[in-house]
């Protein structure tokens, strides 16, 4: 099909009128040239390949001809067809597409022929672009990417929303090996109207092994939508949900195993199931004191600063001590630990 109009303005083949004014208004904003002052040169093909995309898909005429005969069917080289096809003076070999200036595209989308009608902002020298150099700061892309439209005040900027905060329970399993988890939100949004109306999305969020409690993954600009405020960034803050059987200590991994002061004095064998499924035996011949601990290297939480190297397993012991001795017993212990 040649050039892909709707890979441009990141669309897919059923996008509505609204999903193509979104898009175009996203797109535009992110590549003019006055606002990428430093790679002018890519940012003025892009913008041009941005606003011939959005000419021709939010045009139903240019569109149904791009979409049966492509980019050849708008320039009239493909040759007519005796079966099928358009009708009544539509057929490509005698459509000819003529495109528009980007400016103008600009101009008539977002009602501006002086942008802003601002006072003094530096040169008002003409740009490449046709609008006077200058005039697109930062904080005026956001004021338009929020949605003012011409009669938006201009003395006053517009701001973003204050992030919105959610907590995201994971289990250290989650943490231990990964994990995907679809959160559904509702959110508000407006169409190019201004007009709002309420749309769920499903949300997929990544779970990094290693990751700790406290890692925030953002979502920009996911709030509700309302004239005059950009929309807030959702963050979710992942928190650890308490293990029955381990407890995390930064990279490390601790389990605690109850024995008999018998299985301290002469040998242990500790068996333990990990986060991700293995069964483990690990034989501990050394006297296990009270404060003795068995550590077993590269079986903790990964260390998200190395590609593959992972904390330590720390096994601690609760030793249970018998309650009582017969006479017969405390004579047997003490000639055993006297001699």
């Amino acid at each position: 099909m040649g050039v892909d109009y709707y890979k441009i303005l990141e669309v897919d083949r059923h996008a509505k009128d609204d999903d193509l004014k979104k898009a175009y208004r996203k797109l535009a904003m992110k590549w003019h040239p006055d606002k990428n002052p430093n790679n002018k040169k890519e940012a003025e093909a892009k913008f041009k390949q941005i606003s011939e995309a959005y000419d021709i898909l939010s045009d139903s005429q240019k569109r149904s001809v791009y979409d049966q005969f492509g980019e050849e069917g708008l320039n009239g080289q493909v040759p007519p067809s005796n079966t099928g096809g358009f009708h009544g003076g539509n057929d490509p070999a005698s459509y000819r597409f003529n495109p528009r200036s980007a400016d103008d595209i600009f101009h008539e989308f977002f009602g501006f022929s002086n942008p802003f009608g601002m006072g003094d902002m530096g040169s008002t020298r003409p740009s490449t672009s046709g609008f006077p150099s200058g005039v697109f700061r930062e904080d005026l892309f956001a004021s338009l990417r929020a949605g003012a439209g011409p009669g938006a005040d201009r003395g006053n900027f517009i701001k973003k929303g204050a992030a919105i905060e959610r907590t995201l329970p994971c289990s250290l399993e989650d943490l231990y090996k990964g994990a995907t988890k679809k959160m559904k939100i509702s959110r508000d949004v407006a169409d190019s109207s201004g007009k709002a109306s309420t749309v769920e999305e499903i949300l997929t969020i990544n779970i990094k092994p290693g990751w700790k409690k406290g890692t925030k993954i953002t979502f920009p600009e996911k709030g509700n939508e309302q004239r005059g405020v950009i929309p807030s960034d959702l963050v979710f803050i992942v928190d650890e949900k308490p293990h029955s059987v381990f407890k995390r200590d930064i990279n490390d991994l601790i389990v605690t195993q109850k024995i008999s002061l018998l299985e301290a004095l002469t040998g242990y064998t500790a068996q333990l199931t990990t986060l991700d499924g293995r069964n483990l035996t690990i034989p501990i011949n050394s006297i296990i004191s009270p404060n003795y601990e068995e550590v077993v290297k590269g079986e903790g939480m990964l260390i998200r600063k190395e590609s593959s190297q992972k904390g330590n397993l720390r096994i601690k012991f609760n030793i249970i001590f018998p309650t009582k001795l017969t006479s017969e017993q405390k004579t047997g212990f003490k000639r055993l630990l006297s001699s």
